[in-house]
């Protein structure tokens, strides 16, 4: 049901609060750039300089650093996470620095080929070439890696100077991470009369038996919750996951029936334990959920599914919670209440469904069901001609419009405002190839080279590769256009990657409902608001009617801070601040770092980047609990 022309809203608008990105130019291209002989002599000589600089000799940051330069540091300098921009305020960190928390010395990690000093292509077309050089660094209280891409200077004699440096902590010292050579032994040699064999001392542990009681509560066993304990369990924090459905991997288990992850693989490793090499390029739900519950029991995460709190107090003096919980187990309930000092809320980066319940007429529907997508299990089975109707057109609502169509239904999906559509092919070989790939380098470098770039500059850079898919993808698009499906590119042209991290949604990285629309096999009404549920049909604001069987709003989710004001009231809720969108630095709001309410956390966000900002929350944990950190001072 293609309609008329109709000026919709774009889908490019933050969530509330969110900052637009500031716009960043990329430095002139020197006109008599010649490639350097010898990249990790020109990376050497700068690391030298910069080293003194942080020494606090006398040397000028405008020699360093390019006018339009960025810092992204994350725990080096502060403990919070930041991105400076140009010299003069990079060189006030530097001269305001806390001394506990300094970055002392940066050095260069040629440990393998690809972190050794390269000549490369800071663009994706290549025109702005650059050195790129993977670092290791020192604070006084920890270590961490880094990279830095430095470019010639067209404005000062082709100087190569920093165009952007990242620095982030990765251990505190003396506090180091007991994995490799620091594993434990697993056995106590010799005579231990009345000792706990390994099963016993995780039926304490897991129970919160005797004297063992959490630090750190976890609402949610999903993968924020999983790869947040995984990171806390090796700093040795006594840790617990709650989570009110019967397994572990149920909030992917219980969702639509066809759900398969539109990231890949190689994007999507978890902490410590790889997926198996033959592991599926894009995995089923049921599979994700089944891999949950195996990483949990192999990586002795404490766990208690079917349970959820009743109660909750904050106890500003102590800086403790009192938590009471009631759980189910052995076919029995049973009530705790336990003290840790820090809860950590990874119920998944939305929070809770949003439902349009302001909707006339809602109460009245006489069809076969009318839900939310994170209700929906999936169609009937053997159904001809029904009608299903789905509000909403990010990824949830095609997958669900593509289950319909596969069972016979007649579908309709109702757009409200422009969807950012790429294919899951051309995003992957665009976007991540070389990187987040099968040829691609150790997870663990792959994810150094995605997190160093600034947001704003990523965003500016994504700009080419957003064109480029575009152009791969040209024929469906418009042929989705024809369809009367209205697109765009993300804000200011950035592509799907910012667009997430400034709304949260908005997309469909399309796995084969896109030509089902451009086929007109599923129908689209375009640009209207529901005004009306009937019986049998929707009214919308024009005064059409679309006649319906089924309707499933694919509306997407609250903030997460809503989902905490529902599980802790008010006063905590009016206390933390706002979650996702871009703070004034570009970096993400709230998530990951210090909420605005001691001992209360919010973690959230896809696999790749739960299983990074995991390891920066721990730290920030740890820090605390060892007194290297103080929740008010930065």
């Amino acid at each position: 049901m293609a309609t008329a022309a109709v000026e919709i809203p774009p889908s490019n608008h933050g969530i509330p609060g969110s900052k637009m990105l500031q716009h960043v130019d990329l430095p002139e291209i020197t006109p008599t750039q010649s490639e350097p002989t010898d990249p990790q002599g020109v990376a050497t000589a700068w690391l030298d300089a910069f080293n003194r600089l942080i020494a606090g000799h006398d040397l000028d940051i405008q020699d360093l650093f390019l006018d339009a330069s960025y810092w992204r540091d994350l725990l080096c300098t502060t403990w919070n996470f930041h991105t400076y921009h140009g010299p003069s305020k990079i060189m006030s960190v530097l001269k305001s620095t806390d001394q506990k928390c300094r970055l002392q010395l940066l050095e260069m990690d040629s440990s393998s080929d690809i972190k050794k000093p390269t000549l490369c292509p800071i663009d994706f077309n290549g025109n702005l070439q650059g050195i790129q050089a993977f670092l290791t660094l020192e604070t006084n209280l920890g270590r961490g890696r880094g990279l830095v891409k430095l470019i010639q200077d067209a404005r000062d004699r082709g100087k190569w100077k920093a165009f952007t440096l990242f620095t982030t902590l990765e251990q505190l010292k003396g506090y180091e991470e007991s994995i490799k050579t620091r594993r434990p032994t697993g056995v106590e040699h010799g005579s231990h009369p009345g000792r706990l064999n390994w099963q016993e001392r995780r039926k304490v542990e897991v129970n919160c038996e005797g004297s063992f009681e959490p630090t750190v509560l976890i609402i949610g066993a999903g993968q924020g919750g999983l790869t947040i304990a995984a990171r806390l369990k090796q700093l040795k924090i006594p840790t617990l996951i709650i989570d009110r459905n019967e397994r572990i991997g149920d909030n992917w288990r219980n969702r639509y029936h066809q759900l398969v992850l539109h990231d890949s693989v190689w994007y999507d490793h978890m902490p410590y334990l790889n997926f198996p090499p033959n592991w599926p390029i894009f995995t089923p739900k049921d599979k994700l959920a089944e891999w949950f519950e195996t990483y949990a029991k192999a990586l002795e995460l404490n766990v208690w599914t079917k349970t959820s709190i009743v109660s909750s107090n904050w106890d500003e003096s102590k800086r403790q919670w009192s938590l009471t919980l009631k759980r189910q187990t052995n076919g029995r309930n049973e009530t705790r209440t336990l003290h840790p000092r820090h809860v950590i809320q990874a119920t998944g980066h939305s929070g809770e469904p949003y439902f349009p319940s302001h909707i006339k007429g809602l109460d009245s529907f006489k069809g076969d069901r009318l839900v939310h997508s994170s209700q929906f299990t999936g169609p009937e089975p053997d159904v001809k001609g029904k009608k299903a109707v789905i509000v909403g057109c990010c990824n949830s609502g095609h997958d669900i419009a593509q289950d319909y169509y596969e069972h016979g239904y007649d579908v309709t999906m109702v757009q409200r405002s422009s969807t950012l559509v790429v294919s899951c092919e051309n995003l992957i070989d665009v976007d991540m190839k070389g990187v987040y790939s099968e040829d691609g380098p150790p997870i663990e470098d792959a994810d150094i080279l995605s997190m160093s770039t600034p947001n704003a500059v990523g965003a500016r850079l994504k700009v080419d590769n957003t064109k480029e898919i575009n152009r791969r993808d040209a024929t469906l698009l418009r042929a989705l256009q024809a369809a009367g499906f209205a697109l765009d590119n993300g804000p200011e042209g950035a592509g799907l990657f910012t667009k997430y991290l400034h709304r949260g949604g908005g997309y469909y990285i399309d796995v084969g409902a896109s030509q089902l629309i451009a086929d007109g096999k599923i129908k689209i009404k375009q640009g209207q608001e529901i005004e009306r549920v009937n019986p049998h049909s929707l009214t919308f604001s024009d005064g059409s009617e679309l006649e319906a069987d089924e309707v499933v709003f694919a509306t997407g989710y609250q903030n997460m801070r809503e989902t905490a004001r529902k599980i802790f009231g008010d006063e905590l809720a009016d206390r933390v601040k706002d979650v996702w969108g871009f703070d004034e630095e570009g970096e993400t709001r709230t998530m990951w770092r210090r909420t605005g309410h001691p001992g209360f956390w919010f973690f959230g966000g896809n696999l790749a980047l739960c299983r990074f900002y995991s390891r920066l929350l721990a730290l920030q944990i740890k820090a605390l609990e060892v007194g290297l950190m103080e929740y008010d001072v930065d």
